[in-house]
């Protein structure tokens, strides 16, 4: 047999007897059997013959006979070139494939192929093996015949997350490949030097990679933080889009769909409305991501048909849950775990089987587990259709915080949750006793153990600060108040305040309202809202908005702006509440047009010689050649001045530097004074722990042996061994903090003694001393860099002066209102409360809302929520019905005569207005309504005089602008519907670009004269210029 080639040879005549790849016959093994061959080289047989067909067919066409030969075969194709030799073919192929300077797998990319192929390689293996190639080759002949399936690219074991923290680690070895591009050229132009680190280490490299992942990433967004329920949203989104993903435009339907491995992963309802829909979704209630990036949903064992009740639940990802069959989590067991039907609906991939208990392998650990925190906030869900739960779970995020929020009657029981996990509220850290409280803030005594007490540098004193009318990104207002009183004892985890949209530790984003679902004489037509003025004048939906106004001042080529109250030409009147920086006093009101921060401005034509300058700044001769820059309030802003900054960068001229360098050096006294302080309070504490015991041997964390094994231990001991050095205090070059050189931050904590209670009492203690040596360390800091560098303000800006002013906002004609399942509305009338619908006692109606806006919307879940939540109100009961688990019509019925109501809570109603009974009876109760950011105080706009766009000389668009309505093509075709050709011709000249024409019409107003006939709009010059760009010759006759 020839090696290279695998041929049968007779060595005599050296021919060719059996070609390679030849298929055996009788003739040819007599053949072989006469030439006295000893062995042949064959095939395997246990291959499939089907599977062996395409390996046959790739060996007969493929010319080389041997390894040599096909490793240059395959550098010949690599290369486009002959090999020098085999060893350098050979180096490619390793390099191409084997390396792992080549390429990374990653940990995932390992994990994704060993569950594929069947692996079991350890994640060490980070690039390909033979056997890995074998079996994918194996792989892609059982796709061709059908023995293997495709993946599913939409299904959660394709598709992972990629986290904050994954996606900066590449940002970092981004940044860390320039530094060492940028070191390697630095070693290269300064050859044969002397080199340290500062010379060649450029840390901006990285600083500016880092900074521009944060500041210009598609998916670094401002935080939505318009109630607790939007900011916990925020935190919890994912995204397929930014950079690594998809596109809108590129996103087609498969991608967005609601795939089955969704359930429990990622919400099925909550996305949003617009080009993002199934794009942008949210991570279910009780999901997590696993290190590798996989989606887990927690999920309880099932084994023999029996629940494993006692035991944890455990997390499977998409992949692992596959094949097993999965029970629902409402379905009814017995108290040991067995279930109680013979048979039990369940879930297996994408089908809904109905089993036995014994095939089932898992169940669901809760209803709400297949949606996110927004969409298991509404009550009822499973009586709404999907499209309006989507919205209703969108909108919740808009609410606004109002002044006094109220939590629902009728919750899901999940509001305490979203309100203690959106960090909004302050807690009780243990149990304890109110010692002090006012608006703004709680002092807890906590009840403290002599052990803890001694392992503690803080007395049992806690204090919180409540924040009091902040501003959110979105202009909303976070304002906290006690909930406790003085003397009042309190319990670990208990809500010590509530604002910012809850109430009594609850999420609390609106009010409940008296609703009836009629019409009233046309005013709730498609979807309007009539309210009572009740509403307005008890301040039930009044909130607060806070805005911000910001001015720069630049040092400009004709000199520097200044903020100052002596504004030229203006009256005295104007800046009457503007302070001598020119900012505008606390408590000022203000309205549109008045003057929030002066600032004046240099105007010269040319730039003043350094001589003018000098004369200026000798006479001070400024008022002549400044213009007014002030910032005055916007049109519509009617609000209160509730704060002021003003932020400057620091001046370099001696008094500043003598007088900065006596408060450094306060500073540095104050600090050592309170290191000092803190160490012999640890002398103290560790001499009255350890005073008398033997010590087993304090060892350094590098193994030096501080207090030998047997020593008795005092006072002077631990003062010699771990403080020796009491007074030496190093400078850290970037801050100078003067810190201490102590031994105690190195020391091991373990088995100081061989009391083991003693030790961990002295481990804690250390602990305890070393979080509050770096606390004091970390103001220090702070505070020096406040007196070093001052305010941080971008290059040219010499101050920057701010000013919030708060505006309350009651509830108007336009504002936007909606409920929990989708249901939302303009409110169109505020009615006077005595002409509103009333009960037969007499009780008038909150709000009427049109009753054919529920059956083609299909959300029946306001039905139930109203009757439930009348019921609840007349007894005095709230009710937390859980999604997909909630309370059934019977039990809601029930409620309703246990209160005493109608059934279903249809009643007659009586008109307001003339006091005459309805015909009809009407559906009544208790609406839990929220007042939407969308107000119509943001968005109503009217324009008088404005800017116009310099090319088309056409007014400006939008509120931002102060710019004009548009007039578009329809609306051309509607005023020529009713042939008003002057307005039209009004309308498209002098109202908009004749440039010529507006002015004499203007004119002609204030002089009382006829209009004068309109000229060309630009718009058609604009259209003839662009003609003529074209080469086209246009004139007019």
């Amino acid at each position: 047999v020839d090696e290279d080639t695998g041929e049968v040879v007779s060595i005599d005549r050296n021919e060719v007897l059996l070609e390679r790849d030849h298929t055996l016959t009788a003739e040819d093994v007599d053949v072989i059997i006469e030439s006295g061959v000893k062995s042949i080289i064959l095939h395997r047989e246990d291959i499939n013959i089907a599977d062996y067909h395409i390996i046959f067919n790739t060996l007969a066409k493929d010319t080389s006979n041997s390894e040599k030969e096909a490793v240059e075969y395959i550098y010949r194709q690599l290369r486009n070139t002959e090999a020098p030799d085999e060893q350098t073919a050979r180096d490619i192929i390793q390099s191409l494939f084997f390396s792992e300077k080549r390429y990374d797998l990653g940990e995932v990319g390992r994990y994704r192929i060993n569950k594929k192929l069947g692996l079991d390689l350890s994640f060490d293996h980070r690039v390909l093996t033979k056997d890995d190639i074998i079996l994918i080759v194996k792989y892609l002949i059982g796709l061709i015949n059908s023995k293997a399936v495709v993946d599913d690219i939409d299904h959660l074991s394709n598709r992972r997350v990629r986290t904050v923290g994954e996606q900066l680690y590449s940002q970092f070895g981004v940044g860390l490949a320039r530094m060492a591009r940028t070191i390697k050229e630095r070693m290269n132009v300064r050859d044969n030097e002397e080199f340290k680190p500062v010379d060649l280490i450029n840390a901006r490299t990285l600083s500016s990679v880092i900074n521009s992942f944060f500041g210009t990433n598609q998916l670094s967004q401002f935080m939505d933080q318009t109630n607790p329920l939007a900011e916990i949203t925020h935190k919890r989104r994912m995204s397929a889009l930014g950079p690594g993903g998809l596109s809108r435009e590129r996103a087609g339907f498969e991608v967005r769909d609601v795939h089955y491995t969704h359930y429990g992963r990622l919400c099925t309802i909550e996305t949003p409305e617009g080009p993002n829909i199934g794009l942008i979704s949210s991570l279910c209630v009780h999901a997590k991501v696993n290190k590798m990036g996989f989606i887990e949903t927690p999920y309880r064992k099932v084994e023999n048909g029996k629940v494993k009740i006692k035991e944890p639940v455990i997390f499977l990802t998409a992949e692992e849950e596959d094949t097993h069959y999965i029970a629902q989590a409402k379905v009814a067991l017995k108290p040991n775990g067995e279930f109680i039907a013979e048979k039990v609906k369940a879930r297996f991939e994408g089908d809904f089987p109905v089993i036995e208990p014994k095939d089932l392998r898992y169940m669901d650990i809760a209803p709400n587990q297949i949606v996110s925190v927004a969409a298991s906030m509404i009550p009822f869900l499973e009586h709404d259709d999907a499209n309006r739960a989507l919205m209703g779970s969108n909108m919740q995020r808009q609410a606004v915080p109002l002044i006094r929020p109220e939590a629902p009657i009728v919750g899901t029981g999940l509001e305490g949750r979203v309100a203690l996990d959106s960090r909004a509220l302050i807690l009780a850290e243990g149990p304890g006793v109110v010692e002090f409280v006012d608006a703004k803030k709680i002092t807890i005594k906590y009840e403290v153990s002599e052990e803890q007490q001694l392992a503690s540098f803080d007395n049992e004193f806690r204090t919180y600060s409540l924040i009091k009318f902040r501003r959110t990104n979105q202009d909303t207002c976070i304002n906290l108040t006690p909930l406790v009183m003085k003397g009042q004892k309190v319990v670990k985890g208990q809500p010590l305040c509530q604002g910012y949209a809850t109430q009594n530790g609850e999420l609390a984003l609106g009010r409940n309202l008296l609703v009836a679902y009629m019409p009233w004489q046309g005013y709730n037509f498609e979807d309007a809202i009539v309210i009572s003025e009740r509403v307005v004048r008890e301040d039930v939906y009044t909130s607060i908005h806070i805005e911000e106004f910001e001015l720069e001042v630049r040092d400009t080529k004709r000199g520097e702006e200044e903020l100052t109250s002596e504004i030229p030409n203006v009256s005295e009147e104007a800046v009457k509440h503007l302070d001598e920086n020119g900012i505008i006093r606390i408590g000022a009101e203000v309205r549109e047009g008045d003057i929030l921060i002066g600032k004046i401005t240099p105007k010269g034509e040319t730039d003043p010689t350094p001589e003018e300058k000098l004369l200026r700044a000798i006479f001070g001769d400024k008022a002549g050649d400044v213009k007014d820059a002030s910032l005055k309030a916007p049109p519509s802003l009617k609000g209160v001045v509730i704060e002021t900054k003003l932020f400057s960068r620091p001046k370099r001229d001696k008094d500043v530097r003598s007088k900065s360098k006596k408060e450094l050096d306060a500073l540095k006294n104050k600090y050592s004074k309170q290191l000092s302080d803190l160490r012999e309070d640890m002398i103290k504490k560790l001499t009255q722990l350890l005073n008398g015991k033997t010590s087993n041997g304090v060892k350094h964390k590098f193994g030096d042996e501080l207090i030998s094994k047997g020593v008795k231990i005092s006072q002077k001991v631990i003062d010699s061994n771990l403080f020796p050095d009491k007074n030496i205090y190093r400078d850290e070059s970037n801050y100078h903090v003067p810190e201490e050189v102590n031994l105690i931050a190195d020391v091991s904590l373990e088995n100081w003694t061989s009391d083991e209670h003693i030790n961990d009492l002295v481990s804690q203690t250390v602990k305890n001393y070393l979080l509050k040596r770096n606390s004091y360390a970390g103001d220090f800091k702070r505070e020096r860099f406040t007196l070093e560098v001052g305010d941080e303000l971008p290059t040219g800006i010499v101050q920057l002066a701010k000013v919030y002013v708060a505006k309350k906002r009651k509830l108007k004609v336009g504002d936007k209102m909606a409920g929990r399942h989708g249901n939302k509305g303009v409110v169109a009338r505020i009615v006077r409360e005595e002409d509103m619908p009333f009960l037969e006692d007499g009780t008038p109606v909150d709000i009427c809302l049109n009753p054919l806006g529920v059956p083609s919307r299909m959300n029946l879940g306001q039905i139930y929520e109203t009757v439930l939540a009348w019921a609840g109100h007349k007894l005095g009961k709230k009710y937390a019905t859980p999604i997909f688990d909630g309370a059934t019509l019977d039990q809601v019925q029930h409620e309703l005569d246990e209160a005493g109501l109608p059934e279903y809570g249809r009643t007659y109603l009586y008109d307001g207005l003339t006091g005459d009974k309805f015909d009809q009876p009407v559906t009544v109760g208790m609406a839990y309504m929220l007042k939407l950011g969308h107000l119509v105080d943001d968005k109503m706009h009217a324009r008088s005089i404005g800017p116009y766009s310099l090319i088309t000389q056409q007014p400006l668009g939008g509120k931002a602008q102060f710019g004009g309505q548009r007039f578009g093509e329809m609306e051309v075709w509607a005023i020529e519907a009713f042939g008003a050709s002057h307005i039209l011709q009004e309308i498209l000249t002098i109202k908009s670009d004749d440039v010529i024409g507006r002015a004499k019409a203007y004119e002609a107003i204030v002089k009382g004269e006829n209009m004068r006939k309109p000229n060309i709009p630009e718009s058609f010059n604009v259209l003839v210029h662009e003609l003529r760009g074209l080469a086209l010759e246009i004139t007019m006759d």
